[in-house]
């Protein structure tokens, strides 16, 4: 079967055969559950089958794709052909996954906000290991008082733990994207702020970097009836610009706002 990479689908398959063995040797894989979104044509899920995990999930959107990996791998590996951003992946399994995942570069950053947003007390994974473009990836890392620094960091921060493993070139692909990727690792966090829905963080944090360069006291009125109050309270400088405030500062904007609305 002739498969065609389909740019609507944001498809670049990952070619390069030591980036591949990096990428398994990341984390201990034997006799572990994995799930792999978007195996594309199966080159990382041959490289995870030789580690001898105990099952594979995978989820692949594409037929085409859906149906070579069945002849590739017959029932080696438990297909789903299915959209990662429909799907509840906490119902995969009764075990916690280890995720890998070549995301689609157009849904990268959906696909984690999704798995964020909708993680209760319990997580479904024990880590994920995820690529994304170089310049998503930066976001993601960057730290307060960055140019990279914004919504995406705040989120991923909340409740996980992220390290760059390595950038990878164009040329380890094909087609060839255009730009640079980076491989990340998540892995959960044990303490991290509870709030009734974390919705309100993405709102918050929005409203704050829908004007970064301007200061605070704007979305601080915005949210805030009593804004210098609250400032106050949580030792705020509405002075400041949006990029100065910490991950955690956010966090507790987002609380005091939901305590104020209960």
């Amino acid at each position: 079967m002739n498969i065609v990479a389909k740019k609507s689908l944001g498809q670049n398959f990952l070619i390069d055969r030591n980036i591949l063995e990096q990428i398994v040797n990341t984390v201990e894989i034997e006799n572990k559950e994995i799930l792999e979104i978007g195996p594309g044509s199966g080159n990382l899920t041959q490289y995870i089958l030789k580690k001898k995990p105990k099952k594979i999930y995978v989820i692949e959107k594409d037929n085409d794709l859906s149906l070579l990996l069945n002849e590739k791998f017959n029932d080696e590996i438990n297909i789903i052909n299915d959209d990662v951003l429909t799907i509840s992946e906490d119902k995969i399994s009764k075990e916690k996954l280890t995720v890998f995942g070549n995301l689609p570069y157009n849904i990268s950053t959906e696909i984690l906000s999704k798995w964020i947003v909708n993680l209760s007390k319990k997580f479904w994974f024990n880590e994920l290991i995820l690529m994304f473009q170089k310049e998503v990836a930066d976001r993601i890392i960057a730290k307060s008082n960055t140019s990279n620094y914004g919504r995406l960091s705040i989120l991923s921060n909340w409740k996980l733990d992220v390290k760059k493993i390595i950038d990878i070139k164009p040329e380890s692909f094909s087609p060839r994207p255009k730009i640079n990727s980076s491989l990340l690792i998540f892995f959960p966090k044990k303490d991290f702020f509870n709030f009734e829905n974390p919705k309100n963080l993405e709102m918050i944090t929005r409203v704050f970097f829908s004007q970064r360069r301007k200061m605070i006291k704007k979305p601080f009125n915005q949210i805030f009836k009593n804004s210098k109050e609250i400032s106050k309270k949580l030792g705020i400088d509405l002075n400041l610009r949006p990029q100065n405030l910490d991950p955690e500062t956010y966090y507790q904007i987002t609380k005091e706002y939901e305590n104020l609305r209960s």
